[in-house]
């Protein structure tokens, strides 16, 4: 009854939505917005007969690989910056500083030196998924609790097992928080990564319809766009509910005591 209950909150406001987008476009005669069955009935033709692996597979390639590197780079740096006090204080005016510049400001600037392939659109998505992760991480790893650091030094606990079962284990809390942030940041960095000078990916393709005037097919890569995002955010929901399984369980009992 509950997964039931659950489900219909999770579909109705979508579904609601979806109709209400039906009914106020059943009748339009406006090019630009063109009614939701003509932009559904091109869905198909447009996207799987052969865009799907030249444009959409490429696109999602990108993404992960720009998001891994991301969340490498910025749970490593955190817990570098989180852990050691020094270095935190002498960082902190400079992560602030690059934090506050937008990430697709810097497309330019990466197009100079990493030209207009691949390499470009990784470092884009990079450049704004990594600051979510490392800030996140640098606070969760100051949290841990003092008791515990003591607890670890006092039974001498090695260096690599302090740091994956206490530092990193300790802070996946807030790590996980930011690398959900990241993925949707990246989502949208991977659209606009592919806007400036390339040749293929969802950006690209949605560019080159609008340009065209091919409005219904314009209209059906944004949807696409958006059930890719939900679609990753379900993978992301299940592999977090495995890896922070003790976490919630921890709370539940906290809760319930």
């Amino acid at each position: 009854m509950d997964a039931m209950r659950r489900f219909l909150l999770l579909v109705t406001v979508p579904a609601l939505l979806v109709a209400a987008w039906w009914a106020a476009t059943a009748n339009s005669t406006d090019f630009f917005w063109p009614p939701l069955s003509k932009i559904l009935g091109t869905f198909g033709e447009t996207w799987f007969d052969g865009r799907f692996t030249a444009d959409v597979l490429p696109s999602l390639a990108r993404l992960l690989a720009g998001y891994l590197l991301a969340l490498v780079i910025g749970a490593g740096l955190g817990v570098a910056i989180g852990s050691v006090r020094v270095l935190r204080a002498f960082l902190e005016p400079v992560l602030e500083f690059f934090r506050a510049i937008p990430s697709p400001v810097l497309v330019p600037v990466l197009m100079l030196f990493a030209g207009i392939g691949n390499g470009m659109k990784v470092l884009v998505i990079v450049s704004g998924c990594v600051w979510p992760i490392l800030l996140n991480t640098v606070e969760g790893v100051r949290a841990l609790d003092e008791v515990l650091r003591d607890t670890a030094r006092c039974y001498r606990m090695r260096p690599h097992s302090r740091l994956v079962h206490l530092v990193l284990r300790g802070a996946s809390p807030r790590i996980a928080a930011g690398a959900r942030q990241a993925l949707s940041i990246g989502i949208i960095l991977m659209v606009i990564s592919e806007m400036f000078a390339a040749s293929n990916g969802l950006g690209f393709t949605i560019i080159q319809f609008q340009r065209s005037f091919s409005i219904p097919q314009m209209w059906s890569g944004i949807i696409l766009l958006g059930l890719i995002g939900i679609a990753l955010s379900a993978v992301f929901h299940l592999v977090e509910a495995r890896a922070l399984n003790w976490y919630t369980g921890l709370r539940r009992s906290q809760r319930e005591s």
